[in-house]
């Protein structure tokens, strides 16, 4: 099994955090996690420095590629840095690799 993830450390929330699963709004600084296994692609962010995850609500997402899966954590650590709830971007183009 082909499996890649992507982690980025300090990222401050946006105004209204973003929404997860198992803990509903969260604010701060956050570590965005991606891991790609071939087929999908699963969000998670956890308070920078501690150690437990929360899946990002609409994670996982659909995902065909690498590139594409690089291309969603980079969107997912923009919109946590907008907020306002923010949860895991549906696929764009806009996002998307050419």
């Amino acid at each position: 099994m082909v499996q890649t993830s992507w982690t980025t450390q300090g990222v401050f929330t946006g105004p209204g955090g973003v929404r997860t699963d198992e803990a509903g709004i969260v604010t701060g600084d956050l570590t965005v996690h991606t891991t790609w296994d071939a087929s999908q692609a699963v969000v998670q962010v956890q308070y920078t420095g501690t150690s437990l995850w929360y899946t990002l609500t609409g994670s996982p997402v659909p995902c065909s590629s690498q590139p594409e899966s690089r291309d969603l954590h980079q969107a997912v650590v923009e919109a946590v840095r907008a907020g306002g709830g923010a949860t895991v971007p549906r696929y764009d183009r806009q996002w998307a690799r050419p």
